[in-house]
């Protein structure tokens, strides 16, 4: 077990090679355990508590491996801010790339309960989300929240079928280096769409891999090496004013499952067009 990288100043992740105990996951998420709702919230508001959603989760055979929580400057919203647990089924936990439910939510409004579908390949520990294409259900906090919730997480585990479809004929495809490098210039756009501040990095560092069983030119790798080394970060670029700089790793929640949804989504595109 690890307490990785943070998305925030002072807001861990903790991933496991483990199902997470509930004493491990307060460490980093105490919001998950809240046992009311935020003041602000009316009486309308469903309170089902993450906690017991996650409990149900578990019956079902749903165990979570990673944790987080954003970092709030309002004290009195961390018990109740927003929040992400990845999930993985029990027959998908000693796979070379498991399947994982992304479920994020608050207990502040900021967020209702959603389901994405994700990856998560053992040999980098970086979690890959899938878009629209595969799974995003969102609960609203009214009405059988929970059986919503879980009735989601298998329609999510379902979706991944197309999922695995897409990686497959991902793997068939391969790129020329004019495509790699078309792919990958467009993957910078994702993630620096300021047309008045440059990428500081080049398609070529994106697209460098960072073990040498990645070094393939086949469209799966190509897009797991841009898709690594933009929400890692560590490289070596220049900014617009000609200063050396590192770039960051991405994050908050809310940006790297964006910037990671939109990149299955360019690389899922790409597959329609080679195919």
């Amino acid at each position: 077990m690890q307490l990785a990288s943070r998305f925030a100043s002072r807001s861990l992740v903790l991933r496991s090679e483990h199902p997470l105990s509930d004493d491990q996951i307060r460490t980093v998420a105490p919001s998950i355990f809240a046992d009311a709702p935020h003041e602000s919230r009316s009486q309308r508001y469903a309170y089902i508590p993450t906690a017991t959603v996650l409990n149900e989760l578990r019956k079902e055979g749903f165990q979570p491996f990673m944790v987080t929580q954003t970092r709030v400057r309002d004290e009195g919203k961390r018990e109740h801010t927003k929040h992400m647990v990845r999930l993985r089924h029990a027959g998908q936990i000693n796979a070379a790339e498991a399947n994982e439910i992304i479920l994020l939510n608050s207990h502040d409004g900021t967020s209702s309960y959603q389901l994405l579908a994700g990856m998560f390949r053992f040999v980098c520990k970086n979690g890959l989300v899938c878009g629209d294409t595969v799974a995003d259900v969102r609960v609203p906090h009214k009405g059988d929240v929970a059986g919503q919730v879980i009735d989601g997480a298998y329609e999510v585990l379902h979706g991944f079928d197309r999922a695995l479809e897409s990686r497959e004929a991902m793997q068939a495809i391969t790129l020329d280096a004019g495509e790699s490098e078309v792919f990958a210039r467009a993957a910078l756009s994702l993630k620096y769409d300021d047309p008045d501040k440059p990428a500081p990095i080049t398609e070529t560092q994106i697209l460098m891999p960072r073990r040498i069983d990645d070094h393939c030119p086949d469209l799966w790798s190509v897009f797991n090496r841009t898709q690594e080394n933009l929400i890692k970060g560590g490289l070596t670029g220049r900014a617009a004013n000609g200063r050396r700089q590192s770039t960051r790793p991405v994050q908050g929640i809310d940006t790297n499952l964006r910037l990671n949804r939109a990149l299955w989504l360019l690389a899922d595109g790409m597959r329609q067009l080679k195919a």
